[in-house]
């Protein structure tokens, strides 16, 4: 379910794994209730509620993957992840200005605007910038779509209670484009659209995947800019982004470092063999052992060699699907060959090692690349954001060491790290949280 790089941020290719599953569920229009004052439902493009007047619309937009569904992060706020395909849908070029989330029922509440660098900013490589990619998802310099073009914009906003989230959220879109049907030059023009409605699901509340210490959550939650947040690819016809909330595992020793010793060997690594566990009571649904180890600092997709044996099945290397009932499934991957102690069919349990943390498939060094899905395809399923029953926060490594980092994260990572660590429970490690679980 990965495809990518590891870390190095300003390489594009962050990631130690990639995505490769897909997302279902687009949601479409809110089912709307009747207006106030007429027995006929708003239009297509209007909340329940809300009268949104008929217009036309260059750019349309299209939700990928399930409703939203808000989370509590390690920074004590809420966030709503989404992604939308913007498609210029005229025969002129359309650039967009600014795109705002304003509260379903109430469009003067703006709940988050993009515009600027945010959209597109060609030499920002993490952070909140470049939401505005082409498909599948590349760094594009202009915020112009040409037309019958493109384009995928990365959404995430946070509040500071789940209160805060409306119902349903719809956007306003500021555009330079084609302003009728006759099309004609572009002209400044904005309106209302898209009504999205939140999931009033909660998230699923799992045990830790790891023990031990000075765990970092690498290519998590939620700003674009690394590779989990921002892997949409194009899978049996539909766009998903399947590592959304997906978190590649890596632990460092007591001085910050991710090795000690060779670099160039797989067992210099802190958490290379590191135990991994069955996070609830589950069954076994899908196995794959025998893929030999990578070399550190070697992205398979980068060589052509190694690439061309990379398939659908074995991309993010020997892994494990757990059921974990109630439409909630876990991956883990790159685990060590043979070290896996499950086979398809097996009832775990919450807490039980399932194997070992190794670097294998696309994977450049060891890490656990965990998440939860609505499904057990890694093509057919979409992420879920989920979260730990107990942990201890422990800081932040800042953006730009892993940025500056090199192909083995060679340096020292606790810079940001506590005094004294902060007990946690029911919280979403956020993107390079440093976490100690218990």
């Amino acid at each position: 379910m990965s495809k990518t790089r590891a870390f190095n941020v300003k390489s594009r290719h962050v990631g130690i794994l990639a995505a490769l599953v897909v997302a279902v569920a687009l949601v479409a229009g809110c089912s709307a209730a009747p207006n106030a004052s007429t027995s006929a439902p708003p239009p297509a493009g209007s909340a329940a509620g809300v009268d949104v007047p008929d217009a036309f619309t260059a750019i349309t937009v299209s939700p990928i993957g399930n409703p939203p569904l808000p989370f509590l992060g390690t920074d004590g706020k809420y966030h709503v992840v989404y992604d939308l395909q913007l498609t210029n849908a005229t025969k002129q070029p359309a650039s967009l200005d600014k795109f705002d989330v304003v509260d379903g029922l109430d469009p003067k509440r703006v709940i988050a605007s993009f515009s600027g660098t945010q959209l597109v900013d060609p030499n920002c490589t993490f952070g909140d910038c470049n939401r505005l990619r082409d498909l599948p998802a590349g760094y594009i310099d202009s915020a112009t779509i040409p037309a019958q073009e493109s384009r995928v914009l990365f959404i995430d906003f946070a509040v500071d209670s789940r209160e805060d989230v409306p119902e349903t959220l719809l956007h306003q879109l500021d555009i330079t484009g084609a302003n009728s049907p006759a099309f004609g030059e572009p002209k400044a023009v904005d309106y209302l659209t898209a009504p999205i409605a939140i999931s009033a699901e909660t998230v699923p509340l799992i045990s830790p995947p790891l023990q031990g210490k000075n765990w970092i959550a690498l290519n998590g939650c939620c700003e674009p800019g690394f590779p989990h947040r921002s892997s949409v690819m194009s899978v049996n016809g539909k766009l998903n982004n399947s590592q959304r909330f997906a978190i590649d595992w890596k632990r460092v020793n007591a001085k910050g470092e991710f090795y000690s010793g060779d670099k160039t060997s797989n067992e210099s690594y802190v958490d290379y063999g590191s135990d991994i566990l069955a996070v609830a009571d589950a069954t076994v649904v899908s196995v794959l052992d025998g893929m030999e180890a990578n070399a550190p600092g070697v992205l398979p997709a980068s060589d052509p060699e190694l690439a061309a044996k990379l398939t659908v099945e074995n991309v993010d290397g020997n892994h494990v699907v757990l059921d974990l009932s109630n439409g909630v499934y876990a991956m883990y991957a790159h685990m060590i060959s043979g070290s896996l102690k499950v086979k398809a069919g097996d009832k775990v349990k919450e807490g039980q090692v399932l194997g070992h943390l190794g670097n294998t498939g696309n994977a450049n060094a060891s890490h656990l690349h965990f998440q939860l899905m609505d499904g057990p395809s890694l093509l057919e399923a979409d992420s879920l954001p989920y979260a730990l029953k107990a942990f201890d926060y422990d800081g932040q490594v800042a953006p730009e060491q892993i940025a500056d980092a090199d192909d083995y994260l060679s340096g020292t990572f606790l810079q940001g790290k506590l005094s004294k660590a902060e007990a946690r429970t029911k919280e979403l490690p956020l993107n390079l949280a440093i976490i100690d679980f218990r």
